[in-house]
């Protein structure tokens, strides 16, 4: 009856079984035969040559990609309701030495390339204002809207054009591949991707995210960030084992399916509530007070949003069994 997060979803089998077989003596830190194999296996997913490094939160993963685009004197346009500005304490202030994030607009939590030109083309070019170094666009987005590969490529060709990074938030990445049917390479370095943050435990995951750089220079210098952070984990073949057993056999993608599908079912129990399409595995609906209370009244836990707006999340081990009830009482309303 929980759809609050997919954060509080369990962890899925494969990835206990990984963790307990990666119980065993090898090099620490990241020098054993699991970790090594990321770039390896990451660049087969990604059809090129990535660098992939394990971290322990999609904030880590987040804020090292930055630090690795920006300099502390820069700036990052993202949108003023991205993870980043809303939900992780500073932590990409923090982690840049001081780059400045620049909020920009754009319906659904999404950026275009004329809402991000908006906020930059006024900026002089002048050491007495922040200069934008990257963009930062969350896939899907803080209100589960999937990007095209179009869409990437068009933020992609402006960020090539005005020489700026370009990182891609993928918390739900997943779930945005699998709504498009596109390869996550047409989603990712072949619309202009620098580096992308892969999010594994909304999805099934333990403590494990894979931060993926499509320019693998910036790696380098990541690594020692890493550690300095404190996240260099000295064993860190249980990190690395959670990651490949995601990979293997598509589990990731079998995972988003699963719980798209079921935001897809109290889509069509929501109607003209809703707020937004249903493209991943959120679904916002319009809901009073009085609503919201009468449903938590009958044993359903979730976030309010925006005043009138309540948010529902679909783990991926949420079946139609679990799902079915709530559907039923969104029809009722």
């Amino acid at each position: 009856m929980r759809f609050f997060s997919d954060n509080a979803a369990a962890v899925c089998p494969e990835i206990l079984e990984a963790f307990a077989a990666s119980n065993r003596l090898d090099t620490a830190y990241d020098g054993d035969a699991l970790s090594r194999s990321l770039d390896a296996r990451f660049s087969e997913l990604f059809e090129t040559e990535v660098r992939a490094l394990w971290v322990p939160s999609g904030t880590a993963a987040n804020c090292l990609a930055l630090a690795a685009l920006v300099p502390p004197h820069g700036g990052v346009v993202c949108h003023h309701e991205a993870h980043i500005q809303q939900d992780e304490g500073g932590a990409p202030e923090f982690f840049t030495h001081g780059a400045k994030l620049l909020l920009a607009h754009g319906d659904g939590a999404k950026l275009t390339p004329e809402s991000i030109a908006a906020r930059i083309d006024p900026i002089r070019d002048d050491v007495h204002q922040v200069q934008p170094h990257a963009i930062s666009i969350t896939n899907a987005t803080e209100y589960g809207l999937a990007y095209t590969p179009d869409e990437v490529a068009a933020i992609g060709a402006l960020a090539r054009t005005r020489g700026l990074g370009f990182h891609m938030d993928g918390a739900r990445f997943a779930n945005a591949v699998v709504h498009m049917g596109c390869s996550p390479a047409d989603v990712t370095w072949r619309a202009g991707v620098d580096a992308l943050s892969f999010g594994f435990v909304k999805n099934g995951g333990m403590n494990a995210e894979a931060l993926i750089f499509f320019r693998t220079d910036l790696a380098d210098a990541t690594l020692y960030r890493r550690k300095r952070a404190g996240m260099l984990f000295s064993k860190g073949r249980y990190m690395a084992a959670q990651l490949l057993a995601m990979l293997d056999k598509d589990v990731w993608l079998r995972n988003a399916r699963a719980a798209n599908a079921g935001a897809a079912l109290l889509a069509r129990a929501a109607g003209e509530r809703l707020v937004y399409p249903v493209e991943a595995n959120e679904v916002f609906l319009k809901a009073s007070a009085e609503e919201a209370a009468h449903l938590r009244s009958l044993g359903f836990d979730f976030y309010d949003w925006a005043p009138g707006e309540v948010r529902l999340v679909i783990s991926w081990d949420q079946d139609e069994a679990a799902i079915r009830p709530l559907a039923d009482a969104i029809a009722a309303l």
